[in-house]
């Protein structure tokens, strides 16, 4: 019932995390990202504290291969799992539990991993990160990521319609700097694509006001043109 990518952009260093699933509200328990360590999905017969337990790993020094088995040795009902994890060293890893639902798959490739459960095919996660690879470096990771799983759902997505998506993005600071979610809509992922071209353009603005509100542009809300 769910697909994902968890990406680097080796430009920026950024990670980020995106998710789509027939279920409501999918990214709030599937898509984790930390900045400086990597980006991670915990999917399938969801457990959403596999996602934190990877990147805790990450922290305290592990690589991606290492993290993993260390989430997997700690977990519950390893079987029904699917999980992928990136570090920053682009590094990337995955697990599909031997109960992972009905027709399922994964990919990996050059700062990019995929998973996917009740898929329409097996071959949707190698579409997601092929098209990623594919993307022009000089963008954005997020709409980068966010093409790639368009062309998850072009390459057939789930075996059922998509009802939720979400995209998580983390860089330098502790915050995400886009944390975008649709938690119900009959296309999540061309709403999600939506609410990115509305976010991109103020999203590092953000930052600024965080970080130094006197050099941060106005609000654009009336009172403080």
């Amino acid at each position: 019932m769910t697909f994902s990518l968890a990406a680097r952009c080796a430009r920026t260093g950024q990670f980020a995390a995106a998710v789509t699933s027939s279920s409501p509200a999918v990214a709030a328990r599937c898509a984790f990202a930390r900045a400086g360590l990597g980006a991670a999905t915990s999917q399938n017969v969801t457990d959403p504290r596999l996602g934190p337990l990877m990147l805790a790993h990450l922290g305290q020094g592990m690589n991606a291969a290492q993290a993993l088995r260390a989430a997997l040795a700690a977990a519950t009902f390893p079987e029904y799992r699917q999980l992928t994890i990136i570090d920053a060293a682009g590094g990337t890893a995955l697990h599909s539990g031997a109960k992972t639902l009905g027709v399922h798959g994964a990919a990996q490739g050059d700062n990019a991993v995929s998973a996917g459960n009740l898929l329409a095919n097996p071959d949707v996660p190698r579409a997601v990160v092929d098209a990623f690879m594919a993307s022009d470096p000089a963008e954005e990771l997020g709409r980068r990521v966010i093409m790639a799983m368009q062309a998850g759902l072009a390459a057939g997505g789930e075996a059922g319609p998509l009802k939720s998506a979400g995209l998580l993005v983390v860089h330098k600071e502790a915050w995400p700097i886009a944390d975008l979610r649709v938690d119900w809509h009959d296309a999540p992922l061309g709403e999600l694509a939506a609410l990115w071209a509305l976010w991109r353009p103020q999203m590092h603005d953000y930052v600024t006001r965080a970080l130094n509100p006197s050099a941060a542009p106005s609000y654009g809300v009336p009172g403080d043109e």
